[in-house]
């Protein structure tokens, strides 16, 4: 079992499917598999089948090619609730990756500022993090040359933060610390620095200016330390050190700070002696500077939506069934009517998360109702409540970075549906729609992906008298065609 870091680690307490309705929430976590305890229980092959091939497969082959003179640095990229950290969650524990790799994982969300990090904090979170697990792995530190240098380098400048969060940050410094030895000198040190990351918004910008300028001596630093931490590995258990980084693609994140490590810095992460794989967002990926990252990684791969309707707006009924198989492990389909099953799925227009939303909706709605199984009546206001949701993500807000009108997405949304070849082609308003999830990316089969319209929204376009009901009822790939 590998020891690794994620803030997103949230276990499931049951292990088997849901036999009530009362049961539903212990195994229909909106979180992902980050154990190999839940991946056995509730991992299902079929969804990867029906979305162009296991993409893990690549990042594996790539992982098993490297020699001992070689890194290797991969990225991953998928529609929000597709199901990114499960399979990277498959990744790390798979048994021939476990031979030869010992996994950590980070996310921006939680280890650093996600408005205000730069690509330094970044190396920094990384260092700390490799060196702390090396020490409770191997019961030993690198060497003490080393760590001083790293030290230094810290203390060079003295970082000051805001008077109201001085308290809670300078807490953390002595947290665990004896003596004064160097290594908890060091501990004292790690913690300053993770309490600076997360408050990285306090600090002086001088500081900040001041460290990028030494940025080739912290990487110089770090490929020592790194050697040394994969050498104690190796000796402990013929394994290296591979680092995992998440939630780059997570609203809440700063686009600026993207691109600076991304793209302005990128080069950092070749020069990185490490095993690295990190989750890009597709946007910047597809983007004119997106051609950038060829050069840091070395494969790039995406995980598309799951399909619950073709692109003339038949209903695909291996990407259903994949979904159904993902609710089937997790509860006893008897708690479902006849036929409300394949509402939520089509609801849900094949996005993981929001199958589990809506099911876990319904379910509370019936058990607030007296009911021991989920009928028409809480599916409906399941949907209902959802398709709000999306209809408001059409719409305009203070806080959106691009203002763009109702009609502009209207007018994409209608020429995607409609199969028009020209409206395949990514522009700002189609990757506004994709974040909203208003546009799914979807596998057309030989490598290809396409996009198509969410069947909520498809519903919304119908209200507004953009998309026409069918002469059989109903609205082609919308929710109310089943």
């Amino acid at each position: 079992m590998p020891f690794y870091v994620s803030m997103n680690n949230n276990p499931l307490t049951r292990f088997e499917p849901a036999t009530t309705l009362e049961e539903i929430y212990l195994t229909l976590s909106p979180q992902p598999l980050t154990t190999v305890e839940e991946i056995e229980a509730f991992y299902r092959k079929e969804m990867n089948e029906v979305r162009g091939g296991d993409k893990i497969r690549h990042l594996k082959l790539g992982l098993q090619r490297v020699n001992n003179n070689k890194y290797y640095k991969g990225c991953f990229m998928g529609h929000p609730g597709v199901g990114k950290s499960t399979e990277l969650t498959r990744l790390i524990n798979d048994k021939d990756i476990l031979k030869s790799f010992r996994a950590i994982r980070f996310s921006v969300l939680s280890d650093l500022d996600p408005r205000n990090f730069n690509p330094l904090d970044v190396v920094l979170l990384m260092v700390v993090e490799i060196v702390e697990q090396t020490y409770k792995v191997t019961e030993k530190s690198p060497k003490d040359v080393t760590l001083l240098k790293l030290k230094d380098w810290y203390n060079a400048k003295e970082v000051t933060r805001k008077e109201n969060e001085q308290g809670s940050l300078s807490m953390e410094v002595g947290v665990g610390v004896k003596d004064n030895s160097l290594w908890n000198q060091i501990l004292g040190l790690f913690a300053s620095v993770k309490g600076e990351l997360r408050f990285a918004s306090s600090r002086e910008e001088k500081v900040v200016e001041y460290r990028i300028k030494r940025f080739n001596e912290l990487v110089d630093i770090t490929n020592t330390l790194l050697g040394e931490c994969n050498q104690l590995l190796q000796e402990k258990e013929n394994r290296t050190w591979l680092l995992v980084g998440e939630d780059f693609d997570k609203a809440g994140v700063s686009t600026d700070a993207i691109e600076a490590l991304f793209i302005n810095y990128g080069n950092i992460f070749k020069d990185l002696n490490v095993h690295l794989i990190f989750n890009i967002p597709m946007g910047l990926y597809n983007s004119s500077e997106g051609i950038k990252l060829i050069f840091p990684f070395e494969t790039c791969h995406l995980i598309p939506d799951t399909t619950v309707f073709c692109q003339d707006h038949s209903p695909n009924n291996g990407g259903r069934n994949a979904l159904e198989k993902v609710l089937e492990a997790r509860i006893n389909l008897n708690l479902f009517k006849a036929g409300q099953i394949t509402r939520l799925i089509i609801a849900s227009g094949g996005n993981i998360r929001d199958l589990f939303s809506l099911v876990n909706y319904a379910a509370n709605t019936a058990i607030l109702e007296g009911k021991e199984i989920i009928k028409a009546d809480q599916v409906t206001v399941a949907i209902g409540n959802l398709r709000t949701e999306y209809k408001r993500r059409l719409g305009e807000s203070f806080f959106d970075k691009y203002n763009i009108p109702f009609e502009e997405k209207t007018e994409l949304l209608k020429r995607i549906y409609d199969q028009e070849p020209n409206a395949q082609i990514p522009n700002k308003v189609l990757y506004v729609l994709l974040y909203n999830r208003a546009i799914q990316e979807l596998n057309k089969g030989k490598g290809e992906r396409c996009f198509g319209v969410h069947p909520l929204v498809v519903d919304i376009l119908n209200e507004q008298g953009i998309i026409p009901f069918s002469a059989q009822g109903g609205v082609p790939g919308g929710t109310s065609s089943d």
